[in-house]
């Protein structure tokens, strides 16, 4: 056979067929580009001034007054004040995330069932959600007033208490009452992800397990927990994101003190940069809190990965 006869594509052809191709590929990036140009305008200038004070000198009122590289950072870790206030935010972390998954279980499981007032009762339950945290936090400071707060008046007429408390002025108390409060104005938000777990649970299978013989306590370990697990997770995930960065509730009731004893990470930036004027030192704490929040982040990203259907 001559090579005359053999058939070639066109070069021209090939060329016009590629450079369709590569516009159908390009196609997505342009549509997704104007959102993309708005994300790096609000989320990459803000992020890259945090960068630039953290590694500078700042004066109270802003003025950039020259580079220190590491210097707001080893400030940072070298006060005590910070490292209590990490380890405080981590209990007080554990503690919300941990309380309200505890008790929003049950009430979620109360709300499953069919009763009279059901909507009225889910309702009472999804109020505080609804009512800002600045606002939650003012009215019970209020009611743990020491001298004529509901609960003292509560508590006494109870026989529990023989005088008045001052529950915000002493540490003692001061912390455990704000995770308290925090535990009350995280319950609604468990709840709603928690109820959307329970109502995607088929009826069927507690029907078969009690033709089997199993009792309620049963067919909550075997069937209700492992099949509720993965919106456990979830909850468990966004709450700690939504706690660890919580400001309202403690700056609204203590201002973290009395004697710093009540200080979060959130609270000991915000006096940094507003109170002490140290914009730099405020800068570095704000990059360690997102790196530990990126953590958290990474964590629900591999959890919803696995909840995935192959």
């Amino acid at each position: 056979m001559n090579d005359a006869s053999v058939v070639r594509p066109l070069p021209a052809r090939e060329g016009a067929g590629g450079r369709r191709r590569r516009s159908r590929a390009a196609a997505p990036l342009l549509l997704v580009l104007p959102s993309l140009a708005l994300a790096i305008a609000v989320i990459g200038y803000p992020f890259y001034e945090i960068v630039r004070l953290s590694l500078s000198d700042v004066s109270r009122f802003g003025q950039v007054r020259g580079f220190v590289g590491l210097a707001n950072f080893s400030r940072a870790f070298a006060d005590p004040n910070f490292l209590a206030a990490l380890i405080r935010t981590l209990e007080w972390t554990v503690a919300v995330v941990g309380g309200t998954v505890l008790l929003a279980i049950p009430v979620a499981l109360i709300l499953r069932l069919d009763f009279y007032g059901r909507g009225l009762a889910r309702t009472i339950v999804m109020l505080p959600w609804a009512i800002s945290l600045s606002m939650a936090a003012i009215v019970w400071l209020w009611s743990f007033d020491g001298d004529h707060g509901m609960v003292n008046v509560t508590l006494q007429q109870l026989g529990l208490l023989g005088g008045n408390v001052q529950w915000m002025a002493r540490p003692e108390t001061a912390f455990p009452v704000e995770i308290a409060v925090g535990i009350l104005v995280s319950i609604p938000f468990c709840v709603t992800i928690l109820l959307g777990g329970l109502s995607s649970i088929p009826g069927d299978i507690y029907e078969a397990a009690a033709i089997d013989g199993a009792s309620r306590a049963q067919s909550f370990r075997h069937l209700t927990l492992p099949l509720l697990r993965p919106f456990i997770n979830i909850a468990i995930v966004l709450n700690v994101i939504y706690v660890f960065n919580s400001f309202p509730i403690i700056w609204v009731m203590t201002k973290g003190g009395p004697d710093n004893s009540t200080h979060i990470l959130v609270t000991y930036l915000y006096e940094q940069a507003f109170y002490l004027g140290r914009p730099g030192l405020a800068a570095a704490v704000s990059l360690a809190m997102l790196a530990i929040v990126f953590v958290f982040t990474m964590i629900y990203v591999r959890m919803q990965g696995r909840e995935e259907p192959a």
